[in-house]
């Protein structure tokens, strides 16, 4: 794992200096530890071809396969093609057998020489053939062009800027920002887009002109023209038609691989454990596949609603696993202007401090991870999930019928309730109900949903938005899995939107904060396409999730764990907001530099807060977001950091 920076450029006033990609590839440490790197090609004038652009690439690297000879940037035999590369190729040693057999010379072990060679011989296909996570860019001298690609289901980051005579690229938005003369301007569209679904989709991100690269796309730089493209577009509107039976055995051959291949590293190799269907199976494969007790980790908090270590520590003892159980308090404050400056752009995950603390506290262990991520997604895990089938069912109950269950009433006694009670998903079901099943969806993820942005929002800045509905990113999506059911159909949207721009995200950054790598073999693209293709009632009976890994796997999942309650990986926000931020939060939201922004309505924050304290609502993930928000606009546009701050570095 690691962190890539660079530019290609076609006038000598665009060139980067040396100075400025030391910088941009300093700035990317925390990525990369071990060694750092660097590629430098100046304009030149060539007789045939013309002018052959100037280039730079810059790398940090974590140091996983190969540990002695991978440095980077690295190059084929003549030069001609480099590459800079984040990320693991799982089935690099496939590949590389295949092209020593083709004539290729290989001067390394690691996966990255492997893509270089597959590159050489096929060009922009080579894509094609990767099974991993990954975020690249490739300078191809033969053909004067610049290659950036993103692996399929957006596990690693890529941003990037494009100007009229360069191109900068990045594996963190922090990088870009190191060039002189750089804009810092916010987009209008993308905090609306961000006070909707708590992170800022792609191809957006919170400064104009900058974009993500989405996932399963690559983008071509050549003779000043950027063009992006999909290489990986799956029919999700497939269904398979074959016996449950079947599709258990393929899953479980399938999953069992993806394991088998992301046990291959270096370095010390570990997993997080919380004791829920997905990291419980993923451990259990581990330990099958493992010689020794495999290396878990958990974390608990004092608030029993959001601690689940004891349910890991039963399954540690089930496989027998070397656990580590970590006990933390929570510093809300420190930890959340730490993640605001390791995080770039506004995101209100909160799920990102206990992720932040498992990956920091494992890293003084291992340096790689295997996770459960994925699971919830691809096997319909999440509560949503089963509202949303409840409420298709609603949607045959005549109109009048169900605006008597969407009463104001039942919506505002819903606010009222304990973060995770059911009182509280009661009302925002209720309040929903009278939408249409895609409408209703946002409805149900979003954080401020259309009244509620409207009611935070200045007219002003009302003003300054762009028609355009940030509905728009899950719609198209939607549009794609027009002929499943409801719930399918969620579940896949939620693969392409939220698991990329959220989870993934989130995972990304809070572990590389520490320099720990994590993997996810149910993000195996072989998996997941089995999966999308599964009819529901493999994956969703009789009200719960998961029912094909049960069936595939069942004797890695002890009843502790296939009958426990779903908790999530969460923060207690509504305890927070009243007993330990209460104070800081007031402070930060209402003080002269908040309210002189021009963003919000007069007193609207301050309705939020008062309405939380005294226990009439609960808008506990809305203060997150609005506080997330304020600390980094004064990180990122009231200052301009030039220096790394100490809470960055690596361990």
């Amino acid at each position: 794992m690691c962190g890539i920076t660079g530019a290609i450029w076609t006038d000598p006033a665009a060139a980067i200096a040396p100075e400025v990609l030391a910088r941009m590839t300093e700035v990317l440490r925390h990525r990369g530890p071990d060694d750092v790197g660097s590629y430098t090609s100046g304009l030149k004038l060539q007789s045939v071809h013309g002018l052959l652009p100037g280039v730079a690439l810059g790398h940090r690297r974590l140091s996983i396969i190969d540990v002695e000879g991978g440095h980077q940037p690295l190059s084929n035999e003549d030069e001609s093609i480099w590459i800079v590369f984040n990320g693991e190729i799982y089935n690099h040693r496939d590949l590389r057998r295949r092209l020593e057999a083709a004539g290729h010379r290989f001067r390394t072990h690691c996966d990255t020489e492997a893509i270089v060679h597959l590159y050489e011989d096929e060009g922009l296909g080579c894509l094609e053939h990767l099974n991993g996570m990954f975020a690249l860019a490739i300078w191809d001298g033969r053909q004067r062009q610049l290659v950036l690609a993103r692996d399929r289901l957006g596990q690693k980051p890529l941003y990037y800027r494009h100007e009229r005579d360069r191109l900068l690229f990045a594996s963190e938005l922090k990088s870009l920002l190191q060039v002189p003369g750089i804009p810092r301007q916010l987009d209008p569209r993308a905090l609306d887009e961000y006070f909707t679904l708590q992170y800022v989709p792609h191809p957006r991100t919170i400064f104009q002109g900058f974009a993500k690269l989405p996932p399963a796309h690559y983008a071509v730089y050549r003779e000043g023209q950027l063009t992006v493209e999909r290489y990986w577009n799956p029919d999700f509107n497939r269904q398979i038609d074959r016996p449950l039976a079947d599709c258990a055995e393929e899953l479980r051959a399938l999953l069992t691989d993806a394991v088998r291949l992301r046990l291959e590293s270096d370095v010390p190799l570990g997993a997080f454990l919380s004791g829920g269907v997905d990291s419980t199976l993923i451990v259990g494969l581990m330990q099958q596949l493992s010689a020794e007790p495999v290396k878990t980790f958990s974390i608990g908090f004092p608030v029993p609603d959001f601690d689940e270590s004891g349910y890991a520590r039963q399954v540690a003892d089930g496989l027998g696993t070397d656990h580590c159980e970590f006990r933390v308090e929570p510093q809300a404050i420190e930890v959340l202007e730490k993640l605001v400056w390791h995080y770039d752009e506004p995101f209100a995950d909160s799920s990102a401090v206990p992720t932040y603390y498992v990956s920091k506290l494992s890293r003084e262990h291992v340096t790689v991870a295997l996770t459960g991520d994925g699971g919830d997604e691809l096997f319909v895990g999440y509560d949503r999930y089963r509202a949303v089938q409840l409420a298709s069912q609603f949607d045959r109950l005549p109109h009048w019928c169900r605006q008597m269950m969407g009463n104001r009433r039942l919506q505002n006694l819903g606010q009222r309730g304990r973060q995770r009670s059911l009182l509280r998903r009661l009302g925002r079901f209720s309040e929903a109900l009278s939408f249409s099943p895609q409408r209703r969806y946002l409805e149900w993820v979003s954080m401020f949903n259309e009244s509620r942005r409207a009611a935070l929002y200045s007219d002003a800045f009302l003003a300054s938005l762009p028609d355009d509905d940030p509905f728009e990113f899950l719609a198209e999506a939607f549009a794609g899995v027009r002929s499943r059911d409801i719930v399918t159909a969620a579940s896949l949207v939620d693969l392409v939107t939220y698991l990329p721009c959220d989870l993934m995200t989130k995972v990304d950054i809070a572990s590389m904060a520490s320099g720990l790598e994590c993997r996810s073999p149910m993000l195996d693209y072989r998996v997941a396409e089995l999966a999308a293709g599964l009819p529901l009632v493999y994956k969703l009976h009789r009200g719960r999730g998961k029912r094909i890994l049960r069936e595939a796997f069942g004797e890695l999942l002890p009843q502790s764990v296939t009958h426990r309650p779903k908790m999530g990986f969460g923060v207690p926000l509504a305890q927070w907001f009243r007993h330990e931020l209460s104070d800081y939060a007031r402070g930060v939201l209402l003080d002269a530099r908040s309210r002189q922004r021009g963003y919000f309505r007069p007193g609207a924050v301050e309705q939020l807060l008062d309405e939380h304290q005294s226990g009439a609502f609960d808008h506990g993930y809305r203060l997150w977001g609005l506080l997330v928000f304020e600390l980094w606009h004064r990180t990122w546009l009231d200052g301009v950091p030039d220096a790394i701050p100490a809470h960055s570095a690596a361990p």
